[in-house]
């Protein structure tokens, strides 16, 4: 699986953005799709997930209610609608999908996009 991220921009703080990550390969909509994000200085870290039916999502704490994901297993594609949007929510927006259950940890992710880059000014 090939996976390729997009949509990322400069956004004011109360702003909405939506990534989009295309991915290559007949099994994507086998795999449990996932968003982390990377701050400057700081660590990976989730953002939210979506099983490969579209059936469940997870959210972090600190995207609950602004964040929304979802996918098009027809167009093979994964989408994070970002409304809201905070200064906090600066970072480098990658895309993942995972060979095994769904998951919140970046360690059990198995393919990842380039990255696209959110800068959300307040």
């Amino acid at each position: 699986v090939q996976l390729q991220a997009s949509g990322g921009g400069l956004v004011q703080a109360g702003g909405s953005l939506r990534l989009s990550c295309a991915a290559s390969g007949r099994t994507f909509s086998s795999y449990p799709m996932g968003w982390f994000r990377q701050a400057p200085g700081k660590e990976r870290e989730f953002v939210a997930v979506i099983r490969w039916s579209g059936g469940a999502t997870y959210y972090a704490d600190s995207v609950k209610g602004r964040f929304t994901i979802s996918r098009d297993n027809a167009k093979n594609t994964l989408y994070l609608q970002m409304d809201s949007l905070k200064a906090e929510d600066t970072a480098v927006y990658y895309c993942a999908a995972s060979r095994g259950v769904i998951s919140t940890s970046k360690d059990r992710y198995d393919y990842w996009g380039q990255g696209t880059l959110v800068t959300v000014s307040s």
